[in-house]
């Protein structure tokens, strides 16, 4: 089971142990971790489980759906380039270690 850093504004880091096959955000969720909110429970259709992903993990991440795509432009905090729903995310070996920024805001 891969362990993934949950950073905060604060600079304090919740680091979960994420189990193979789950969302990002229900390993968050199972772990409570300020600030990964999922108010829709991962359907993304609602931006409360916006991460920004460590640059170095980007490309172990399967591609953006559209949907994700869209649901991003409507996030409180400002929408960048390492953005990402943390519900459209599937854990892999491959992100042991990553580490994800929780946004300032969710709501």
């Amino acid at each position: 089971m891969p362990n993934v850093n949950f950073r905060h504004r604060d600079g304090s880091i919740d680091v979960v142990d994420a189990p193979l096959g789950s969302s990002l955000m229900s390993a968050a969720i199972k772990h409570p971790v300020d600030g990964i909110i999922a108010e829709c429970g991962g359907n993304a259709m609602c931006a409360t489980c916006h991460v920004y992903v460590d640059a170095a993990f980007g490309d172990r991440l399967p591609p953006m759906a559209e949907e994700e795509d869209e649901m991003l432009d409507g996030t409180a905090s400002a929408r960048t380039e390492r953005s990402r729903l943390s519900c459209q995310i599937v854990v892999t070996e491959e992100m042991a270690g990553m580490t994800v920024d929780v946004p300032a805001d969710q709501v």
